[in-house]
């Protein structure tokens, strides 16, 4: 099977798909906070079997919190699923932080921008992180998405 050839996105083109993502990057970091809760309800509750020796079993609460907590689990899987079949990269849930595969200058560049932030304002290179973000030049604001 051929490898895909990478969607590049222009800024105009990200900012447009962003909007469109934020609420799926809500729900999933919503979800991935309600998981850790019930996780520690399931913690909790083996804990509790443990210190019984496993002979006081509450299986509905048992059996409830698990669904719940693979409903969340496919919840997240799924929102993260939509984002990245746009061409989207999801790179920290925890804190909602989007790249947009781009071409600044010619160099391949991830165009990047974090939940809360008004609009896409940084880009960093493909091997740099969030820390490495710099500020996209106003002149390259309205490039065109290269021909592929």
């Amino acid at each position: 099977m051929a490898e895909e050839t990478p969607k590049f996105f222009s800024l105009s083109e990200a900012e447009s798909l962003r909007t469109q993502l934020e609420p799926l990057l809500i729900e999933a970091i919503d979800a991935r906070r309600k998981i850790g809760e019930v996780d520690e309800k399931l913690d909790e509750l083996a804990e509790r079997i443990q210190r019984s020796g496993g002979l006081l079993v509450p299986y509905d609460s048992a059996s409830t919190w698990r669904r719940e907590y693979n409903h969340l689990a496919s919840a997240i899987r799924n929102a993260v699923e939509r984002i990245h079949a746009t061409g989207c990269v999801v790179k920290d849930i925890d804190v909602g932080l989007l790249d947009f595969p781009s071409r600044i200058n010619g160099q391949e560049v991830f165009l990047c921008w974090r939940l809360g932030e008004d609009r896409i304002r940084f880009y960093h290179g493909m091997d740099e992180g969030f820390a490495g973000r710099k500020p996209i030049d106003p002149r390259d604001a309205d490039y065109q998405n290269p021909i592929q």
